[in-house]
């Protein structure tokens, strides 16, 4: 418990950062009008006055100083940040005058209004959406008892609501002068975070600090956004690292913007600054519905559902072992050219995007031919699992392009849990009752194959182009082993082994193979994927597959 008392980042952040000593010194000595001591008679436009005086003296925040502190980190304060996420004029904020009552350690002296959390809702694109902005300036961002039930408030009214949540995260942890009355109240978050999961859409917005335990909190919602050089996020600081292993880290490179959206996995997406960031916050709340009772919402569009793609003859390559971009499919294919990548940094051999096709919001799992071969492997099975849950639970169809040469093989990924982590996404893609439509371009090998949205495993629609190679492997690895001995035993064994690839290539491997079989339903040809993929969801716009009754499934760890 010690060593967490000692990392956590309101004595990290306190001990470091002259800036935050400062914030928390001003926020906590500004005065602020007393309505307790104002007179009970006169004009009730008095009244009215004094409520004017204290709402401004509560958005002006602690003190310009404090402000100025904050800015000069290159980050906005809690309002500014809500101001950029909401439509102009929208924002209704809920209990701004909450003021903690702690006592000891001199908190009862200091007890700023709204306990150093922003809290409400307004509407971002004209639907409902609900915030909570942590005030740096205001103890560091520190979670109290207060700051706490302010959260979880807003936490229930946007579950009751059935509308999304967002947090704007830059906070110094728990309040150590609370003691376990702040950590109960990460408890609280944690509780109801789970409570909302696949209920409504959940995004963590990480601005500043966010350690120790109140990194749990974004690792439980939907999408985590990051902004380069002001966010962090770890379990124990570069001290306690150091201390611990002797590892000498930074706080950018042990818990950064890049260090999660590329390395861990954490972060979904990373920017370089705050504005652009809450932008796209506002373009992926565009792409969700508000509930899972909802359909997400459609745009128009000027792209005809029947425009053809002929230029996917010439970006993918008919030889199967060359190397295309996968993401210049995807372009080609959906509305405007215009997707939406998720963790474009991590697990880079697998794509997944959010899109639009014919103004409906559509998810795309895809390999990626451009890193390592589009193989499946750990990071990129449990990439594309925990996408393919997200786009379920939220009723957003699934497009799933294959052109996979199978599993990644190697001692790592077999010591690695490959079985287990591969059979994450076999699981989300079985439990998935969306519409589910798979295009397979290319080579679909082995047991990637069935994995990536195959027949077998409950797709709605199975399209291929005249190009597709469907198979338990290559030609050349099953011709190996089926004709070993014929090959060992020829008089030349090179020109027997080309003559037997040939022939199993023709026997097994041919376009219509699959399709003759019932495990395609058709091959088309590639300059109407856009017009037979819009058509196939189109049909199944109205799909209902209910599951068995069940408490919930016991999905692969």
């Amino acid at each position: 418990m010690s060593v967490v008392d000692e990392t956590s980042p309101a004595s990290v952040t306190t001990r470091t950062t002259a800036g935050t000593a400062t914030a928390v010194a001003d926020a906590t000595t500004t005065p602020v009008p007393d309505a307790t001591a104002a007179p009970r008679d006169g004009h009730l436009r008095d009244r009215v006055a004094e409520l004017a005086a204290l709402h401004e003296s509560v958005r002006c925040g602690p003190s310009e100083r404090a402000t100025e502190a904050q800015h000069a980190k290159g980050k906005l304060t809690a309002r500014e940040r809500l101001a950029l996420l909401f439509d102009e004029g929208t924002f209704a904020e809920i209990e701004e005058l909450r003021r903690h009552r702690a006592t000891g350690f001199g908190l009862e002296n200091r007890r700023p209004h709204t306990d150093g959390v922003v809290t409400g809702w307004g509407r971002v694109d004209g639907r409902t959406v609900f915030a909570y902005a942590h005030d740096f300036r205001i103890f560091g961002g520190a979670l109290g008892e207060a700051h706490a039930q302010k959260i979880h408030k807003l936490m229930d009214l946007a579950e009751s609501a059935g509308a999304p949540i967002v947090g704007l995260c830059d906070g110094a942890g728990a309040r150590i002068q609370e003691g376990v009355t702040a950590l109960a109240g990460y408890g609280g978050i944690f509780t109801r975070n789970v409570r909302s999961s696949g209920v409504i859409p959940q995004i963590s917005v990480v601005l500043g600090p966010c350690a120790g335990g109140a990194a749990y909190s974004p690792a439980l919602t939907d999408f985590v956004f990051m902004v380069r050089g002001t966010a962090q996020m770890f379990i124990t600081g570069p001290d306690v690292v150091q201390a611990v292993t002797g590892e000498v880290v930074t706080h950018e490179a042990l818990g950064g913007a890049d260090t999660h959206a590329s390395l861990s996995g954490v972060a979904h997406f990373a920017y370089d600054d705050e504005p652009t960031c809450l932008e796209d916050v506002r373009h992926l709340l565009s792409l969700l519905p508000s509930n899972n009772r909802e359909l997400p919402p459609p745009r128009p569009t000027s792209d005809p559902a029947d425009r053809r793609t002929e230029a996917l003859l010439d970006l993918v390559p008919a030889d199967p072992g060359r190397a295309y971009d996968m993401r210049a499919v995807i372009a080609e294919v959906v509305d405007d050219g215009d997707f939406f990548e998720v963790q474009e940094n991590w697990a880079t051999n697998v794509v997944c995007a959010l899109a639009r096709l014919d103004g409906q919001a559509v998810g795309i799992v895809a390999n990626q031919p451009a890193s390592f071969a589009g193989v499946l492997d750990i990071h990129a099975s449990e990439k594309a699992a925990r996408f393919v849950q997200t786009c379920d639970a939220f009723n957003i169809p699934l497009v799933t392009l294959v052109d996979v040469p199978g599993f990644l093989p190697g001692v790592d990924q077999e010591h690695g849990g490959i079985i287990r982590h591969g059979a994450k996404l076999l699981y989300a893609y079985c439990n998935a009752t969306v519409p589910r439509v798979q295009l397979i371009l290319r080579k679909a090998y082995g047991g990637a194959y069935i994995v990536m949205d195959s027949r077998s495993i409950g797709t709605d629609v199975s399209l291929a182009w005249p190009s597709n190679e469907i198979a338990v492997m290559g030609a050349e690895g099953a011709a190996n082993i089926v004709f070993r001995r014929e090959i060992a035993t020829a008089a030349d064994p090179e020109a027997t082994r080309a003559r037997l690839v040939k022939e199993y290539r023709a026997e097994l491997m041919h376009p219509y193979y699959a399709a003759e079989r019932g495990l395609v339903d058709s091959v088309i040809d590639p300059a109407e994927t856009r017009a037979r993929l819009i058509g196939a969801l189109a049909m199944l716009r109205a799909k209902h597959a209910p599951l068995p009754a069940r408490k919930h499934g016991n999905q692969p760890q």
